[in-house]
């Protein structure tokens, strides 16, 4: 899906907030944005950031 590529596309070369990204792509709430990333990647954008 575009979201997760661009959603890590902005954490990984912007830094930029979770809530940031969520409202970049569209979501009206940053809690629906991490429900959706986590059901796509197995894991949450916090956890992904650290890793990544």
């Amino acid at each position: 899906m575009y979201e997760i590529r661009d959603a890590k596309t902005l954490f990984h070369t912007e830094q930029h907030s979770i809530k940031e990204v969520s409202y970049a792509l569209g979501f009206e709430y940053p809690n629906h944005f991490s429900r959706f990333f986590k059901e796509k990647t197995g894991m949450t954008p916090t956890a992904w950031k650290d890793l990544n």
